[in-house]
């Protein structure tokens, strides 16, 4: 007997649905599965065998054929053990062919019947949602997640027992045995940030180093700190977060679902991630864990530092190899990964945050303490490259702490105060990018930055001898531009003036000094 039931995959950060076809019939006794499948998609048929077996369904001697498909879709995880199993039992008359109609079903089976938790849950739930499905089956730890997506009715299960009742049920009396997930995905949201944040108020002096975050959190800027160690550059950037603005509906949606690929989403205890990641890896990171890696591309940590901070402490002491990997994710907000299985595109739209020594030491350029050579210096600096230096927006040296300033408690902004300037300065800009891509200013590009970055002739000119006297690139240009824009939202400014276009120049000043 011919049986079909309709499951998913996930094919880089893409959801596509799976139809699975199983045939039972009379002939030399085997179990076949096909359909371009991978290692762990071949072993299904050993956990389900198993696993029917120990739910109390003998499989009998017969000719046993599954085929995923599409079939030139590549088929990774173990999210078809449960519709391999259904479509078996189908197939041998334990449940009718209507039982699991306009149902999806995902999981993996443990030997003894237990549905356990898989990736890539919430893009895939969403894709059966635009195909016209209306209910999902998936494992109970995965029940939540799913049931973010509205409009689809989620069953959670335990396991295979629990799968096989559900679907023999009668229609009127499917809710009582098992009550679907509901999630209020707008409550979920509006709920926000969760447990205290560390505070910009715990920070005494560096009035210059606030502001240029300020400046960064308000426009979304990538910021690059350079001070001797102990300054407070580590101190400053981790609190960075606390004056962010709050991620919109579909930015957390956006961002649920590359964590929900990585298979992060259902052991976070989170259904919905609703606060801007923060990652912060250690200088030893390889390229493919940066970037994303492996045969079939998993996401790297760019991706998940998406619509969030990627910090990166130490800078020059990551490769330099590792570091120019960042180049293009910077500029196209995106990494593109080509593997010989296809080409998989992760979004990768963050804001960069580093913090560096001047030199091995770090003490440069205070001659008094500073023991490098000038090679070394050189040589130091120069782990990170020209093109990546260009695409930082900020640029700002932190000075060391004074004694006063340890020792005398002064009472300084608070990350909420900063925070609703920079909610200001946000409003202006939806404001300005209604019914356009754009979320921050730092998203424009060359057009978007002649339309919405004018200036006035005294502007126009003051410019012209800045580009010239410091030789910008066009990059450059544009990026000061953008900064200059932000700045002028925090002054509540609608016309960027001079005075704006000085500070926006002063936060390139820092790197000119150093390479």
């Amino acid at each position: 007997m011919f049986s079909t039931v309709t499951s998913g995959s996930i094919y880089g950060i893409r959801s596509y649905l799976i139809q699975v076809e199983v045939d039972v019939s009379q002939g030399l006794p085997c179990f076949q599965m096909v359909g371009l499948l991978s290692s762990e998609v071949r072993e299904a048929r050993e956990r389900v065998r198993v696993a029917l077996k120990n739910t109390g369904i003998e499989l009998p001697p017969m000719c046993i054929n599954v085929n995923l498909s599409p079939a030139d879709l590549r088929k990774e995880g173990t999210m078809f053990d449960l519709p391999v199993a259904v479509g078996i039992m189908i197939s041998l008359g334990h449940l009718a062919m209507e039982n699991p109609q306009d149902t999806v079903l995902l999981g993996e089976l443990g030997l003894d019947g237990e549905v356990k938790p898989v990736r890539g849950v919430l893009p895939i739930v969403a894709e059966a949602k635009n195909n016209g499905c209306h209910r999902c089956i998936l494992p109970r730890d995965n029940a939540s997640e799913g049931a973010v997506v509205d409009g689809m009715e989620i069953i959670g299960v335990r396991n295979l027992g629990e799968t096989i009742d559900y679907l023999t049920a009668i229609q009127e009396g499917r809710d009582i045995g098992i009550v679907p997930t509901k999630t209020d995905i707008h409550s979920l949201w509006k709920k926000g940030r969760k447990g205290k944040m560390p505070d910009f108020a715990d920070i005494n002096g560096q009035d210059t180093v606030k502001r240029a975050a300020e400046i960064a959190a308000a426009g979304f800027h990538h910021l690059l700190l350079i001070g001797p160690p102990g300054s407070g550059k580590t101190m400053l950037a981790r609190r960075i977060p606390s004056i962010l603005p709050p991620l919109s509906l579909q930015e957390s949606l956006e961002v649920s679902t590359v964590y929900s690929v990585a298979g992060l989403l259902h052991t976070s205890r989170e259904t919905l991630i609703t606060e801007r990641p923060f990652m912060n890896p250690h200088h030893t990171i390889t390229g493919h864990a940066l970037a994303g890696g492996g045969r079939v591309p998993m996401p790297g940590v760019i991706s998940l530092a998406h619509r969030g901070i990627l910090f990166l402490d130490e800078l020059p002491e990551f490769k330099r190899e590792t570091l120019d990997i960042l180049r293009q994710p910077l500029e196209d907000k995106q990494v593109q990964i080509a593997r010989s299985s296809g080409t998989f595109d992760y979004p990768a739209d963050f804001m960069l945050v580093g913090a560096m020594n001047p030199c091995p030491c770090g003490y440069y350029p205070d001659v008094g303490r500073c023991r490098c050579t000038p090679y070394e210096i050189k040589r130091y600096l120069g782990r990170v490259s020209g093109p990546i230096l260009d695409r930082i927006d900020l640029c700002v040296e932190v000075q060391p702490m004074e004694f006063k300033d340890i020792t005398v408690k002064s009472p300084g902004e608070s990350s909420e105060q900063i925070r609703d300037r920079v909610m200001q300065a946000r409003k202006v800009q939806e404001i300005r990018f209604a019914g356009t891509e754009l979320h921050f200013n730092a998203d424009m590009g060359a057009g978007e930055v002649e339309r919405y970055c004018t200036l006035g002739e005294q502007e126009q000119n003051y410019m012209e001898k800045v580009f010239s006297a410091m030789q910008l690139s066009a990059r450059a240009y544009h990026r000061t531009l953008k900064v200059a824009r932000t700045i002028a939202d925090l002054d509540g400014q609608e016309q960027i003036r001079e005075r704006h276009l000085a500070e926006a120049i002063c936060y390139r000043q820092a790197d000119t000094k150093y390479w």
